[in-house]
């Protein structure tokens, strides 16, 4: 049965990788394929190089932007123009097992109900290989897969049914951070999610917005937010929504540690603005909402009577790890 996969590839500046990338879809064992790449406005000759895959093999269509507005934009752009059944990304410094595409549709025509198929995940760090943190499952629910992806125990890297991902596109809120949205709706849409065998091969890049210090960090807690407003609107249980507090008010307390480590690596206005936007969503956060073990523990206390008082505790707190090594 199979059918065809739309592969959706998001570049910007990456003229050393973008090889790396399309030769492992132009080798993949299932070839009903189209490789959708938008280039993101780059500066460096990733456009040209695309032109030249393209006249080469006609499953590769290139697009372009004529201004640069992030993956999510990008992406949406390739999933416009997608015609297969099948969808899923590959990021423009990553690759595909040659049978990734054909283990995850294996998976779909073994299981009708199944609507999301994760490729497994080698994570690459120059000559050091290691799998993703997670257990192989069989079979999740999609409310367990949701679940499950609120604290990552299973990744984002999989291939989904293209009526799905037609539904619910990419969340442009951010250019970073709120493509971990569409995934966990992807997962909480769906009626089943399963594994496959096939690989994908994530390449750490220092570079990268989620890598290097960047004013950009601080898009996380919107991106969070756009997310609760998703799940309001898709009319969710209290249970899923406590689930999802509890996740914001951790990455604020995350986010404040990053403010902590990297404040003077940051210029002195992007400082200011990274604390006016911690301070503006512990604000939001619905205190009620958080684990009572969770909320009354050092470091995690809300303290919203006083902004003063949180912030001493978040400096203690950080003070005394960075003292013991643990950041």
């Amino acid at each position: 049965m199979m059918g065809k996969v739309s592969v959706l590839v998001a570049v910007y500046n990456a003229g050393k990788t973008i090889a790396r990338c399309l030769d492992s879809l132009i080798a993949q064992t299932h070839n009903d394929i189209e490789i959708l790449c938008v280039d993101d406005c780059s500066t460096d000759d990733s456009f040209d190089l695309l032109c030249e895959y393209a006249r080469n093999d006609n499953r590769i269509r290139v697009f372009k932007h004529t201004e640069n507005k992030g993956s999510a934009m990008a992406r949406n752009k390739g999933l416009a123009e997608a015609t297969g059944d099948f969808v899923c990304f590959l990021d423009s410094d990553d690759r595909l097992s040659e049978d990734a595409l054909e283990k995850a549709l294996c998976v779909f025509d073994d299981n009708p109900r199944t609507d999301c198929v994760l490729f497994h995940v080698r994570m690459v760090d120059g000559e050091v290989e290691e799998n993703y943190p997670m257990s192989h499952f069989d079979f999740m629910t999609g409310y367990e897969a949701f679940e499950a992806s609120l604290t990552w125990k299973i990744h984002g890297c999989y291939m989904t049914r293209m009526p799905l991902h037609k539904r619910y596109p990419y969340d442009e809120t951010c250019r970073a951070y709120s493509d971990d949205n569409t995934t966990r709706i992807h997962y909480f849409n769906s009626k089943e999610v399963r594994c496959c065998d096939g690989i994908y091969f994530y390449y750490k890049n220092e570079m990268s917005v989620t890598h290097k210090p960047s004013v950009r960090r601080f898009d996380y807690m919107k991106a969070n937010e756009s997310m609760k407003r998703q799940l309001t609107l898709m009319g969710v249980d209290d249970k899923v929504m406590r689930m999802y507090e509890k996740v914001r008010w951790l990455v604020v307390v995350d986010t404040y540690m990053f403010y902590f480590v990297n404040r003077n690596r940051l210029k002195r206005e992007e400082a200011d603005f990274g604390i006016n936007e911690i301070k503006r969503v512990w604000e939001t956060i619905e205190t009620d909402k958080i684990d009572f073990a969770l909320k009354h523990k050092f470091g995690y206390m809300p303290l919203r009577f006083s902004w003063k008082l949180f912030r001493l505790q978040e400096e203690i707190y950080f003070t005394l790890k960075k003292l013991i090594g643990r950041i």
